[in-house]
C-alpha cells in the first residue's frame, strides 16, 4: 500500500514538559501500535534515568498505520524529540528526516523559550507546522491567552490551532485528521538509485550498531551492497526494520520511509551522522546537505576518587560514548587528582547526565572539576591553540589575543521579573539585544559570553523568578575577552585542577572567595600552609591555615629554665620550617566540590 502519497513523516516539538512524550503515547495507543497490556507512561522513553527525571535524552520514532475518515489509509512516521536546550542538535537532526511538525504548547504555561528556539529551527527548513495546545483538561488552562501569545510571540496562524489533552485523549482524533490532511507527503522518486540520510545511530550489544535512516530515493533491501559517502566504506545490508514501537523486521523501506538497518559496523564513530548512504554499484555523485556535527561546548575533568577505578572509568566512557557521539573524551593527568579524563559535554544537563550514567551504570566514584568552554588562544608567532584546560595556557608574553565563545540567549519571563533578570545579565557582561511584550510576558534577548552562563545562570534565573521564566541559548561565535589565568597554589604548590579562566574585572573576587572556602575545607596540618591565589606570578589573594602547635614547655621548670624553653621553640621551628618544605598537603575531595559551589552560592 505505501505510495508515497500516503506516507506522513513528523516530528514533535515543545519545550521541556508541555506534554511531547505522552501526546505521543496517546497517538501509538489511537493507532494500534501497542495493545492496552504493552502500553505504559512515556513509552519511548526507553532509559531509566529518562523515566525517573521525566525528561526525553534521545529523540525516537515511531512507524504507525493509520486509517483515515475519507477511508484512505497513511502511514505515520513520528519522531519524538527532547526539550531540553543541550539536546537541540537531537532536534535539528531529527527535523531534517521529516517535512512537518506538531508544535505542542502547554495551555496553562503559555510559549517559552525553547517553545522558540525548537520552532524557529523548523520553519529554517521550511516545515509544516500544526499549532497544539496541550493539557486542556487543567484548570489553570487558558486556551485564547495561548493562542495570541503564539501569534505574538512566534507568528503562526492559530485559527486551526487544535486544543487537546495528552492525558485524557482528548482532541487526538484532530490531531491525526490534521497530520493526514494538513502536512505534505515526502518529496522522493521510489524509481531512481538509492540516496537516503543517515539520522542517528546507536550501539546493540547483539546487532552492533543499529543506523536509523531516512529513505530519500529509491529503496534500501537485505544483502544490498551501500556505500557511506562521507568515508567511502562499503558494507552489506544484513537487516532491515521499522520500529512500531517494537523493533520490526522488513525486507525493504522506500522512498519517504523511516526505519533502521544493521550492516555489522562495530564502532558508531563510522557511521557519522548526516551522512548520505547510497547503492554501491551505482554511487551517488551529489551528497544530501546532511547537518553539521554536534560540538561540545563544555569540558571538565572526570577522575576516579580511588585510582584503582581508572580502567573502570575508561571503559565506561567508552561504553557511553558508543551511543552518544555528541559525548567526546582524551586522558589527562593532574598532580593533586592522579589520572582521568578531559571529557565534552553539550551543557550541564548532558554533563550531570553522563556523570550519573557512569556512577549507576558502571559503578564508578567520581570527582568532576570546575566546568569550562574551549578558547581560542592565538599566539604572538601567528598560531592558534584551542584551549579546554586553563592549566595549559601557554606563558602570558606568548599570547596576543584570548577569544571567548559567546551566545545568543532568550528570556521568556513575567514582566514583574524583568529587573532583577536584566541585573544578572548586566553582572554577567551581557549586551541587550532586544526587548518584546506579550501580555504581560517579557521576551527578551541578551548577547552573553558562554563561560558566564554555562555554570549557575539558567539556576538562578528560575529561583528569582519562582520558575516562571524559561532560558535557551545558542552559540554565536567567538569574540575577544580581557581573560586572566587564576591559579591557585597550596604550600606553593599550583593545584592544576583548580585554574580556571576569568575576566580580569572579576578575578580579586573570585580569588579571595576561592582562598577563604579552602583555608575552611583543607585539614590543619602540623604546620602552617598558605593558600594563595595568582594571576601569572601576582598574588592577589591569600588565606593562612594555621598549623597545631604541640605545647613542649610544659614539663620544663626549674633552673635555667629559660633557656631550655628557648632553644626548644628555636628547635621546633626548624622543625616545621623543614615539615613545611617536604611535607605533602593532602587536599581532601570535599575542597574540589565546595569550589564548584562558589559560584552558585554567589
Amino acid at each position: 500500500m505505501s505510495t508515497i502519497d500516503h506516507i506522513r513523516n513528523f516530528a514533535i516539538i515543545a519545550h521541556i514538559d508541555h506534554g511531547k512524550s505522552t501526546l505521543a503515547d496517546r497517538i501509538i495507543h489511537k493507532c494500534g501500535g501497542l495493545t492496552d497490556r504493552e502500553m505504559k507512561e512515556q513509552v519511548l522513553d526507553t532509559m531509566d534515568i529518562e523515566r525517573e527525571r521525566g525528561i526525553t535524552i534521545k529523540a525516537q520514532t515511531v512507524k504507525l498505520n493509520y486509517k483515515a475518515k475519507n477511508g484512505k489509509e497513511y502511514i505515520l512516521n513520528i519522531i519524538d524529540t527532547p526539550g531540553h536546550v543541550d539536546f537541540s542538535y537531537e532536534v535539528s537532526r531529527s527535523l531534517y528526516a521529516c517535512e512537518g511538525s506538531i508544535l505542542i504548547v502547554d495551555s496553562t504555561q503559555g510559549v517559552e523559550a525553547q517553545t522558540l528556539a525548537n520552532v524557529y529551527q523548523a520553519l529554517d527548513i521550511n516545515h509544516k507546522i500544526i499549532p497544539v495546545l496541550n493539557k486542556i483538561d487543567l484548570p489553570a488552562s487558558d486556551i485564547e491567552k495561548t493562542k495570541k501569545q503564539i501569534e505574538d510571540v512566534i507568528g503562526i496562524d492559530t485559527e486551526n490551532a487544535i486544543a487537546c489533552s495528552g492525558k485524557t485523549g482528548q482532541g487526538v482524533d484532530e490531531i491525526l485528521e490534521q497530520i493526514v490532511n494538513f502536512l505534505p507527503g515526502p518529496i522522493g522518486n521510489p524509481q531512481d538509485d538509492l540516496k537516503c540520510l543517515l539520522v542517528d545511530s546507536w550501539y546493540d550489544t547483539y546487532l552492533g550498531v543499529v543506523i536509523l535512516v531516512r529513505v530519500i530515493n529509491g529503496k534500501i533491501s537485505k544483502n544490498m551492497k551501500i556505500k557511506m559517502m562521507s568515508t567511502n566504506q562499503e558494507y552489506i545490508v544484513e537487516k532491515v526494520g521499522v520500529f512500531t514501537p517494537k523493533p520490526k523486521d522488513m525486507n525493504e523501506l522506500n522512498a519517504g520511509e523511516i526505519g533502521f538497518i544493521t550492516t555489522g559496523i562495530k564502532a558508531v564513530l563510522e557511521t557519522k551522522v548526516g551522512d548520505t548512504i547510497c547503492d554501491a554499484t551505482k554511487p551517488s555523485i551529489k551528497a544530501l546537505p546532511g547537518f553539521k556535527p554536534s560540538k561540545p561546548v563544555v569540558f571538565c575533568g572526570l577522575f576516579p576518587v580511588d585510582s584503582s577505578e581508572y580502567q573502570k572509568l575508561k571503559d565506561g566512557l567508552a561504553k557511553l560514548q558508543l551511543n552518544d557521539a555528541s559525548f567526546s573524551f582524551e586522558a589527562e593527568s593532574s598532580s593533586a587528582l592522579g589520572l582521568g579524563f578531559r571529557c565534552g559535554f553539550l551543557g550541564l544537563l548532558h554533563l550531570e547526565i553522563i556523570t550519573e550514567r557512569l556512577e549507576r551504570e558502571f559503578d564508578v566514584n567520581l570527582l568532576t572539576t570546575t566546568p569550562g568552554v574551549v578558547y581560542k588562544v592565538y599566539l604572538n608567532n601567528g598560531n592558534m591553540l584551542d584551549l579546554q584546560n586553563p592549566s595549559t595556557l601557554p606563558d602570558p608574553t606568548l599570547i596576543k589575543i584570548i577569544e571567548e565563545p559567546w551566545i545568543k540567549a532568550t528570556i521568556i519571563s513575567p514582566d514583574q521579573y524583568l529587573g532583577s533578570i536584566i541585573k544578572l545579565c548586566q553582572d554577567k557582561r551581557g549586551i541587550q539585544t532586544n526587548l518584546n511584550y506579550s501580555g504581560n510576558r517579557a521576551v527578551l534577548s541578551y548577547e552573553l559570553p558562554l563561560n558566564e552562563v554555562v555554570f549557575d545562570f539558567n539556576d538562578r534565573i528560575k529561583s528569582m523568578t519562582s520558575g516562571y521564566a524559561s532560558f535557551d541559548y545558542e552559540i554565536i561565535g567567538h569574540r575577544e575577552g580581557d581573560l586572566v589565568k587564576l591559579g591557585i597554589l597550596v604550600n606553593g604548590e599550583p593545584v592544576d585542577a583548580l585554574a580556571m579562566m576569568i575576566h580580569k574585572d572579576f578575578a580579586q573576587r573570585i580569588g579571595r572567595e576561592v582562598c577563604e572556602k579552602l583555608k575552611d575545607l583543607i585539614p590543619r596540618h602540623n604546620f602552617m600552609i598558605p593558600v594563595q591565589a595568582a594571576i601569572g606570578g601576582k598574588i592577589i589573594a591569600r588565606e593562612t591555615i594555621k598549623g597545631f602547635k604541640k605545647d613542649v614547655l610544659t614539663k620544663i621548670h626549674g633552673g635555667g629554665a629559660r633557656d631550655r624553653k628557648r632553644k626548644l621553640l628555636e628547635k621546633q621551628k626548624k622543625g616545621k620550617a623543614r615539615s613545611k618544605q617536604f611535607g605533602k598537603v593532602e587536599i581532601p575531595q570535599e575542597a574540589f566540590i565546595g569550589i564548584l559551589k562558589i559560584s552558585k552560592e554567589k
